[in-house]
């Protein structure tokens, strides 16, 4: 019999759970697949090189260090300490170890998404599901970037919010101390007090009416959540900048320029397939046709966060983290009006499902799946790189081993690449950093990649002596048949010109003939 037990036991240890299958399969196609998703975006690079700057010379630079702008520009490095994270690990594991470590992360946050939902419902079914369309949804905007943090953190901040609301468990002494991190890892730290506002105000309408044991509850509630607003707040400033920081998010979205011309600041795409516009769909219908209705502090988020996704794509990841729970919650009750007949078939298979994972417990999974990631990485089976068709990588090669003085105009896309690849021998015009570069910089770089008028008097004004531009491109095109200009390097990605002159004289006589590659 006691053996039977310890059996049991071991058994129940082995056995991946449907939590431990959920961090399973995410780190698996994050790790395994073939797409190389979390380096689709150029900005890892420069985070690096940054948090290298950082860990080098122990200051926090206050200006530009990577373009050629003189004076340099002013620049809040606010996610130093991500990226001294990231360039830590890019010590140790090269690229490799800080893709691995944000696909770690990642599926950490989902995971613990799903446990999450696991605890506010015993429908298993729905909460596989739920956690599928939340991660499918999310995933838009899965890059090793220091916006990973912000999931995380988010997902934690509305964890203990949520648990103070409807649990009156005093979670929110924990918050000044993730505020402390949170503030310094990324700028979503704004969203924070965003989420701890909605819960103040939701707090505050409820306290105006209603049976008087409700009403007292709710205005306790309010002076707790404002003073926690208050010591949140000032958590906020124990960074480099100090109240800056607090100006920063704001400025930034803010900037109607900005807003317009960053791709990632843009409306979601809804004639692309965009599991954003299902779950936001579905969440509109359960919301009508649901017998639970929301509350007024459930009602605020939806609210506020369907809207930050509509008006930003960037903003997708966030929305799926908090209307989860919400879909949740008005999803359950409707399963009760189903045919009689398949709800009992859809109860029995949901009790089966749920007996099954009770008897699982422990972290082997998870431990082991990171272990064998790390293992693959270490053998050299898993290894991870800028993808050669989508960055320069070539002409980047070519460009470390030539020499080419003067300035630099490179395509936007190419900047963050050539920071990590080619700094400090080359300094470029623009990169990833549109904040810092502003509405007048951002407006010079389009006017010129999109020919419009003055676009010569541009580089001239700049002194712009050597240009490195998609080839598939209106400025490529035009630089060709440009008599002051000549390439000197073209492949499908990138091509390289110089503009006719003294100083680049060997450089011209080397590649007297050089063509632009087929287009990709």
């Amino acid at each position: 019999m006691t053996r039977s037990i310890a059996m049991a036991r071991i058994s129940a240890t082995l056995l991946p759970s449907i939590g431990n299958m959920v961090f399973l399969s995410f780190l698996t196609v994050l790790v395994l697949g073939s797409d190389n998703r979390l380096l689709n975006d150029g900005d890892t690079g420069y985070h690096i090189r940054t948090g290298e700057v950082i860990l080098e010379s122990w200051r926090i630079p206050t200006h530009d260090i990577f373009s050629a702008h003189d004076p340099a520009l002013e620049w809040t490095a606010h996610e130093w300490l991500a990226e001294v994270t990231m360039a830590a690990i890019f010590k140790v594991g090269g690229l490799t170890g800080v893709v691995l470590f944000f696909a770690i992360l990642l599926s950490a946050t989902h995971w613990l998404l799903f446990l999450f939902l696991r605890a506010k419902s015993n429908d298993l079914i729905l909460v596989i599901a739920i956690t599928l369309l939340a991660t499918a949804t999310s995933s838009s905007h899965w890059l090793a970037r220091p916006h990973v943090f912000s999931l995380l953190f988010t997902l934690a901040w509305y964890y203990l919010l949520d648990r103070f609301q409807y649990d009156h468990q005093p979670t929110l002494i924990y918050l000044p101390c993730l505020m402390v991190f949170w503030v310094n890892l990324h700028g979503g730290y704004f969203f924070g007090l965003v989420l701890l506002s909605i819960y103040l105000a939701g707090n505050l309408l409820h306290s105006l009416s209603g049976p008087p044991q409700k009403v007292k509850r709710h205005r306790e509630k309010v002076k707790h959540l404002f003073f926690y607003l208050l010591i949140v707040t000032g958590a906020c400033l124990i960074n480099p900048v100090g109240y800056e920081i607090l100006r920063f998010p704001i400025k930034l979205t803010s900037n109607r320029y900005l807003m317009d011309h960053v791709t990632e600041f843009l409306s979601p795409n809804f004639h692309q397939t965009l599991p954003f516009k299902y779950m936001l769909l579905a969440t509109i219908g359960a919301a009508s046709l649901s017998r639970k209705p929301l509350n007024l502090i459930q009602v605020g988020l939806l609210i506020v966060l369907s809207y930050m996704a509509l008006y930003s794509a960037r903003h997708v990841s966030l929305f799926a983290i908090i209307a989860a729970p919400l879909l949740l919650q008005l999803t359950e009750s409707m399963t009760e009006r189903l045919p009689v007949s398949f709800f009992d078939f859809y109860q029995t298979r949901n009790r089966n499902l749920a007996q099954i994972d009770s008897n699982v417990t422990g972290y082997l999974w998870p431990t082991f799946s990171v272990a064998c990631v790390i293992g693959l990485a270490l053998a050299g089976s898993v290894r991870f790189t800028f993808d050669e068709n989508s960055f320069p990588v070539a002409a980047v090669e070519f460009l470390k081993r030539e020499a080419i003085s003067g300035n630099m105009f490179n395509d936007d896309e190419f900047g963050d690449y050539i920071i990590y690849s080619a700094w400090p021998k080359y300094r470029v015009f623009t990169d990833g950093r549109s904040d810092m570069y502003g509405e007048k910089l951002g407006a010079t770089y389009f006017k010129v990649a999109t020919l419009q008028p003055g676009w010569r008097e541009v580089l001239s004004h700049h002194k712009v002596s050597w240009i490195i531009f998609e080839t598939n491109s209106a400025l490529t095109a035009a630089l060709q048949d440009d008599i002051k200009w000549q390439a000197i390097y073209s492949d499908r990605v990138a091509t390289i010109f110089v503009k006719k002159d003294s100083a680049n004289e060997p450089l011209l006589a080397k590649y007297p003939a050089v063509t632009l590659a087929r287009s990709k």
